[in-house]
């Protein structure tokens, strides 16, 4: 893969025919977890579309001039110009490669796509999921030398890279960013050496036979798998709701509070998420109404004194929202009051929604045990009712689902692994 300075843009890809551009940076993961990608899909589409990349950092004023504000972040050109949707963040094979159907038409992608060898890699260890619980369970996995992998969807971090603070994190003193947390904890896993392959699709996962298909290509086959999966956000399931996500209706204060600057919204909710991240989100809104179902909050009084001490949320407690709605570049919540049954209209600059998670589970089907909960039941070495499959973390049946109890239970199921095959 052919790497460019700003001199040679002109003749490389201006003048390039189907150019796919990779504006990347240093100590940047999204950018090491595409990288392979980008080496996998050169050579197969050579002669088709050339991949060639250019160190943003370095070449700033052509960054600026084509308006690239974040690595990685990928441009597709045919004949010079620009087309489709560019890519950015934790980019996917499969993101890849629809948008080159764009360049050189679906049936030549589809053509070239279906002449790709497939790959089968071997390891000791494989872990689905890079939240907190996973990352533990690879550092400690790496350190017995046992051959890991570590599979997820999105990039490292799990949850906790979109918590805006984590202040109850043993051995810091001050608060820490939940980004710079789980940063560190995976930095921390792959300097050890474990392999990662992050921001993939997992096509197909065979808990019995444990292997795991990514991107409709690679096979990994383990002599052990621990599902470290997390969970998501509840939806509440209510007209609008669907419609207008990310277009109005978010679920990570992390990720969209700053688009609320002296702005008014609505927050669904009153459990310990929902009061904190009320609390962030008012760093940036000028007024925030709390809706609750039930008549008092939910979360743990230190969050809800502070809480009730911010001028700029309100509370609106036994009510519960009954459709969202888009009026003009306004959101619209209808609610509904759980005691006199009348239903009002909130109107606001956006919606946040945070009424607790659920376990990402749909790629197993059938396969696990599971609590009359939908959590992965597990013994207390994590295993679960599959021969050599381990759990941990949010996605197993617990008590407690804290960043520091995902930990212990990598923790433990490494151990166990280890002392199995190490």
């Amino acid at each position: 893969m052919k790497e460019i300075n700003a001199s040679e843009f002109e003749s490389e890809v201006v003048k390039g025919g189907n150019v796919v551009l990779d504006f990347y940076s240093t100590e940047c993961p999204p950018c090491e977890a595409l990288f392979p990608k980008l080496e996998s899909l050169d050579p197969l589409f050579k002669g088709e579309v050339k991949f060639i990349k250019i160190f943003r950092q370095g070449n700033r004023e052509l960054a600026d001039q084509l308006g690239v504000k974040s690595s990685p972040t990928l441009l597709f050109y045919q004949d010079g110009e620009e087309v489709t949707s560019r890519l950015s963040g934790g980019i996917k094979r499969s993101e890849i490669v629809r948008n080159l159907k764009s360049v050189i038409g679906k049936e030549k992608v589809n053509e070239i796509i279906a002449k790709q060898k497939p790959i089968v890699t071997e390891v000791d260890v494989a872990i689905l999921g890079a939240g907190p619980g996973g990352l533990t369970a690879g550092l400690y996995l790496c350190q017995a030398k046992i051959n890991t992998v570590l599979v997820d969807i999105a990039l490292p971090g799990g949850n906790v890279s979109t918590t805006h603070v984590v202040s109850n994190y043993p051995g810091f003193i001050d608060p820490q960013p939940g980004y710079m947390l789980s940063h560190n904890m995976s930095e921390q896993t792959k300097r050890c050496g474990t392999t990662y392959k992050v921001a993939v699709d997992v096509t197909h996962v065979d808990l019995q036979k444990k292997e795991i298909m990514i991107d409709g290509q690679e096979t990994i086959r383990a002599k052990r798998i621990i599902i470290a999966t997390g969970t998501s956000p509840n939806r509440i399931g209510i007209p609008g709701e669907l419609e207008y996500k990310g277009q109005g209706i978010s679920y990570c204060a992390t990720c969209d509070a700053k688009y609320f600057v002296d702005r008014e919204v609505v927050v669904i909710g009153g459990g310990n998420s929902a009061i904190e991240e009320a609390d962030f989100i008012s760093k940036f809104a000028s007024k925030i109404t709390i809706v609750h179902q039930f008549d008092q909050l939910q979360a743990n009084k230190t969050a809800q004194e502070k809480a009730f001490a911010n001028p700029k949320i309100s509370f609106l407690l036994s009510h519960e929202p009954r459709a969202f709605r888009k009026a003009g570049d306004k959101m619209e919540v209808e609610v509904e009051d759980l005691k006199t049954k009348e239903k009002k209209t909130l109107t606001s600059d956006g919606i946040f929604v945070f009424i607790g998670q659920k376990p990402n589970l749909e790629m197993f089907g059938n396969q696990l045990e599971l609590d009359q909960w939908g959590y992965i039941k597990t013994d207390e070495d994590k295993r679960t009712n599959i021969d050599g499959v381990f759990a941990v973390g949010d996605v197993t049946s617990k008590k407690y689902r804290q960043i520091t109890t995902a930990i212990a239970d990598g923790t433990i199921a490494a151990i166990a692994i280890t002392r199995e095959i190490g």
